[in-house]
């Protein structure tokens, strides 16, 4: 198995590290560009699925392991590589000291397994009002609440939906405008989503991507 969670990424060695330049969002300050953390790094073999670009066949998604952003979550970058281009591979530099471990995960490899999902907080207004009966009985009967419990699968994922914690917030593609689609879900455990961020709530770590570009950042998704 190929596919790795904070796994060392094969970046090339006659390539500078992947960096995030100055102080985080909530104004952490950094000597000098922060080196990114490793998250995923996944073989397109792996994942039939995943639109791969043109000659990639290699999946790395980085992150900053800083809070960022309105909803505070590391600032990922997506990479797409050919794997028999990488040639000697770059060493993986130590994560900051001042770095939270939260955003610092341990290397693991993963098994991945195809899943049918639905759509949780995603799906339309019209559909869930015509299941609304069939889901209030599957609660009264196990306990069990759609947009929780049976919609979207959790743990580390590639593809399908997002597991919302909150309104969807897709967002746009800064080129087309258009609305990105979904690429990566990561969580501290298989079975339960990651507590990010300074605001004390559940969230999942979410990224999109364009699979047209060989490399972008931050990480988008744009389905045009």
């Amino acid at each position: 198995m190929t596919a790795r969670s904070a796994a060392r990424c094969c970046g090339r060695a006659d390539e500078p590290w992947p960096t995030c330049g100055g102080d985080d969002d909530f104004g952490t300050a950094h000597e000098g560009p922060t080196p990114l953390v490793p998250i995923v790094q996944v073989h397109r073999a792996d994942a039939p699925g995943v639109p791969f670009p043109p000659g990639r066949d290699l999946l790395q998604v980085l992150w900053c392991p800083f809070d960022h952003g309105e909803f505070c979550y590391p600032l990922p970058q997506v990479h797409w590589r050919s794997a028999a281009a990488v040639g000697e591979v770059a060493p993986t530099p130590p994560p900051p000291a001042e770095a939270s471990e939260d955003y610092v995960p341990n290397p693991c490899a993963v098994h991945p397994e195809e899943v049918t999902e639905y759509p949780g907080w995603d799906l339309p207004q019209g559909p869930f009002e015509t299941l609304r009966a069939r889901f209030d009985r599957l609660r009264d009967e196990t306990g069990s609440l759609y947009q929780y419990h049976l919609a979207d699968a959790p743990g580390i994922k590639l593809g399908g939906y997002p597991g919302w914690t909150q309104e969807p917030c897709w967002p746009d593609c800064d080129g087309c405008g258009q609305r990105m689609e979904h690429l990566l879900s990561c969580a501290q455990e298989q079975s339960n989503q990651w507590p990010m961020g300074r605001s004390g709530h559940d969230r999942h770590s979410k990224m999109y991507t364009p699979p047209a570009s060989p490399s972008m950042s931050p990480a988008a998704f744009c389905a045009a």
